[in-house]
């Protein structure tokens, strides 16, 4: 019987980007399936949250996520522009956020469709791997969804059409990550146990290999 996780994941979080490999290898060669739910960061979930912060919580993940990179041989540069608009001297996070809305509500029609993981790891690179300049711009998202088989403008077109309903789906995700037992992305669940960050998939195995999870 194939297992089931789900992973709550965020656009703007270096180790969601990071944990997306290792989580693709488990796919691939096990008997799984990861659900990918899209959230929105902290930083909108959470208003205030890093004015509220320690100052040496945004430099620790600054410094851990590019040293996790450098182990994993992951490709990573934090993204240009952020997805996040925030003044990084007043720790003020806007009231308008048209890259992370953006994002996530497209994540939340390709978790509808079953496809967010393929989504996510099509998508986040373009964030995250230091090859793109302006990722925003162009046609770089378009080009990198439409070699994983998604037309991002008719997708673009369609969540415009409709935001509330791929809000709701979000609401939902935001819901169901906080009742899981943690906060912070990502956040694998499985049977209601949540396991987070990349550097506890490697646990989840575990835990999973324990419940029968088998090879492909």
């Amino acid at each position: 019987m194939t297992l089931s996780v789900d992973l709550f994941f965020s656009f703007r979080s270096p180790y969601s980007y990071l944990a997306l490999p290792k989580t693709l290898r488990l796919v691939e060669q096990y008997d799984l399936a990861v659900n990918l739910r899209p959230v929105y960061p902290i930083a909108v979930r959470v208003p205030g949250f890093f004015k509220k912060a320690s100052p040496q919580f945004a430099r620790y993940i600054v410094l851990d996520s590019r040293r996790v990179a450098e182990r994993e041989g992951i490709p990573f540069r934090f993204p240009r522009p952020d997805p996040i608009v925030q003044d990084m001297t007043t720790l003020d996070v806007a009231a308008e956020q048209p890259y992370i809305h953006r994002l996530t509500r497209l994540g939340a029609m390709a978790q509808l469709e079953g496809r967010a993981l393929a989504f996510a790891c099509a998508i986040a690179p373009v964030l995250w791997d230091g090859s793109v300049a302006g990722w925003n711009e162009g046609d770089h998202l378009a080009r990198a969804a439409g070699q994983a088989g998604f037309d991002l403008a008719a997708m673009d077109a369609a969540v415009t059409a409709d935001a509330d309903r791929y809000e709701q789906v979000i609401a939902d995700n935001e819901r169901d990550h906080a009742a899981s037992g943690h906060w912070g992305v990502p956040t694998f669940v499985f049977e209601k146990e949540p396991f987070f960050g990349q550097d506890r998939i490697d646990l989840l195995l575990w835990r999973l290999q324990g419940k029968g999870l088998k090879r492909r």
